[in-house]
């Protein structure tokens, strides 16, 4: 049990300077025209696929440097609700950590935007921890 809430601190940790790295180099940038649809709203979807047998523990997902936390989560599967981004909202991030049933097990995390899935992070092993990050 020990090493589970290692991993889960861990990941935190990650996933912190993760966010704080990405509002860092959004708030850096000088250009006020929007780029690739960065000026409108989008609607934003997380998802998280492990393998037979796994189980997803806890997820942190956001909008810009608004992340949520998901945490005592169980199963296979993983969905956060639909978030609306403001507009000119620069991207979104998601991490999932996961327990595998073997050192072959797998975790797939997706971010999908106005119905369209824009990237995929993967993972593999017994302890999962997969991200993703795009940019609007």
């Amino acid at each position: 049990m020990k090493l589970n809430h290692l991993l889960r601190g861990t990941f935190v940790v990650l996933l912190a300077a993760m966010f704080i790295g990405f509002v860092s180099s959004c708030s850096s940038d000088d250009d006020d025209n929007p780029v690739n649809g960065a000026g409108k709203q989008h609607k934003v979807v997380f998802k998280a696929i492990a393998s037979s047998g796994s189980n997803i523990d806890v997820a942190v997902y956001g909008i810009d440097g608004n992340p949520t936390t998901a945490s005592s989560l169980s199963g296979e599967t993983w969905s956060s609700p639909e978030i609306t981004s403001e507009k000119g909202a620069y991207g979104a991030n998601v991490a999932v950590n996961a327990i595998g049933a073997s050192a072959s097990s797998t975790l797939k995390v997706q971010i999908w935007v106005d119905g369209e899935l824009k990237k995929e992070g993967t993972s593999s092993g017994q302890y999962l921890s997969a991200s993703a990050s795009y940019t609007f």
